[in-house]
């Protein structure tokens, strides 16, 4: 379904910390107007690509914290 993992244990974490504090900001701070709408959709992006593995940023750029594929077994 998704291309190979480009993310990282370590990674995946942070993203999942990261998404989780975005989502949850709006609510437990007076954050208003846009921003309100914004930061939980990022936390959802980042928690999204933290579940899959697969970060398309990550692609364009050439990053990738995650071990390469091993070929064969």
């Amino acid at each position: 379904m998704f291309k190979t993992a480009n993310v990282g244990s370590t990674d995946r974490i942070i993203r999942f910390v990261a998404g989780a504090i975005l989502i949850a900001l709006p609510f437990v701070t007076a954050i208003s107007g846009a921003l309100s709408w914004i930061l939980p959709v990022v936390g959802i992006v980042l928690i999204l690509t933290g579940l899959v593995r697969f970060c398309p940023a990550y692609r364009l750029l050439g990053v990738r914290t995650c071990p390469a594929p091993t070929v064969g077994n």
